[in-house]
């Protein structure tokens, strides 16, 4: 009998935003509890029904629960100056627990994945769950034709932005790309060439990845601070719930004293973010990140919210990661350059760009503690909640309409 392959071969394989967030829970609140659900937003438009790869899907997490970082996986991340040593240490020591997580499918086809347990197990399992999730669908898909198609597109991509590393202009901030594909790869293989002929092509401008694997095996940068769990957990943390935003940027700064320092703007929405990232967090943090609503609305804002604070905008940077392929990343650059600097995570463009159209698949944190929590991102679709009262008590307590 043949032994099946993993799809997840090392821990690193995983974006930097899960061992940032992974360090600072554990230090500060490592009892706390976490529910996150598994949702398709896209459902109709896949192929065949996903819950066809629920049995592979199980055998993979369960050889995704086997594996354990390896001496010099964690001397990488010894290298990297905002790990702690005894993070590192407890990471020698870490392992994904299968019982935490469950698979089930229903009668429509649709496929569900539950992930319930301590925040410092649970909130590890996203990005790899994603991936393996993208990898066995899009492999019953796969053919030389699907391939050549990628690798055309990925042709003109390096030719796109070797006209653009042309068009930069000396006196500006630079045009920078990370790759933020993890999530949404159409294999572990092809997110690797994708990055490797595109960092080679032009390094200067693709500069970094948030895949940690990718970042020490191709010896550049990992990207990423924080995502919505972490800002979301503290609304069922220890503080009142007007005050959670305050509080999850506080123990940020707290953590990582300088490092790291752009904030997260789309868990209550952009108007209720800047009414609490006073000066003092304006001063602290190096900028902030767009992922979700009009992407110019939300730089101008930003800007005149750094200008009303009298900080010099110029100083700050912006980080665009909202559905973003590299001509909607250009004209942003161009647009803001003369302003404020800025940066683009591109995902699925980047990563799974074959002409099969991509899963827009998330795993998403609604329950803390017991609690429920949510984001009320400033694009509609993108929130997720299963307590419509909680939502209209968040929406409440922050001031934010309806859409």
């Amino acid at each position: 009998m043949t032994a099946t392959p993993s799809i997840i071969t090392s821990l690193l394989d995983n974006d930097l935003y899960k061992f940032t967030m992974l360090q600072a829970m554990l230090h500060q609140f490592p009892q706390t509890h976490g529910v996150y659900r598994f949702r398709c937003r896209n459902n109709n438009d896949a192929l065949y029904p996903l819950a066809d790869i629920k049995k592979d899907l199980e055998r993979q997490l369960d050889l995704l629960c086997e594996l354990r970082f390896c001496s010099d996986e964690l001397d990488y991340l010894r290298g990297l100056r905002f790990m702690r040593s005894d993070f590192v240490d407890y990471l020698e020591l870490f392992q994904l627990k299968r019982r935490f997580i469950t698979v089930s499918s229903d009668d429509k086809g649709r496929l569900h994945i539950d992930i319930e347990g301590p925040m410092i197990q649970a909130m590890f399992f996203e990005v790899f769950v994603l991936a393996i999730v993208n990898e066995l669908y899009f492999s019953a898909l796969t053919t030389e034709d699907v391939v050549a198609e990628g690798q055309r597109r990925l042709d003109d991509k390096v030719a796109r932005l070797r006209h653009l590393a042309n068009q930069q202009e000396t006196d500006k901030p630079p045009f920078i790309i990370a790759d933020f594909g993890t999530r949404r790869r159409f294999s572990k293989a092809w997110q690797a060439h994708v990055v490797e002929t595109l960092h080679s092509a032009e390094p200067k401008i693709v500069s970094g990845t948030s895949n940690v694997y990718l970042a020490k095996e191709l010896g550049i940068t990992p990207i990423g601070t924080m995502a919505h769990e972490f800002m979301q957990a503290f609304q069922a943390l220890d503080v009142r719930l007007r005050d959670s935003q305050k509080a999850a940027l506080e123990a940020w700064v707290h953590e990582y004293r300088g490092d790291l320092g752009i904030a997260l703007t789309d868990v209550v929405g952009m108007d209720a973010f800047l009414r609490d990232f006073d000066l003092y967090f304006a001063k602290l943090f190096d900028g902030l990140r767009h992922d979700s609503g009009d992407p110019y609305v939300w730089g101008d804002k930003a800007i005149s919210h750094y200008q009303k604070l009298k900080i010099d905008p110029k100083t700050k940077i912006l980080t665009f990661s909202d559905g973003l392929d590299i001509d909607k990343a250009w004209r942003l650059h161009q647009y803001f350059k003369d302003r404020i600097r800025t940066s683009f995570g591109i995902g699925t463009s980047l990563t799974n760009d074959m002409g099969i159209t991509p899963l827009n698949i998330v795993l998403k944190l609604v329950e803390c503690n017991g609690q429920p929590v949510a984001k009320i991102s400033d694009s509609p679709g993108k929130t997720m909640i299963n307590n419509d009262t909680y939502l209209a008590y968040l929406r409440q307590v922050f001031d934010v309409d309806k859409p």
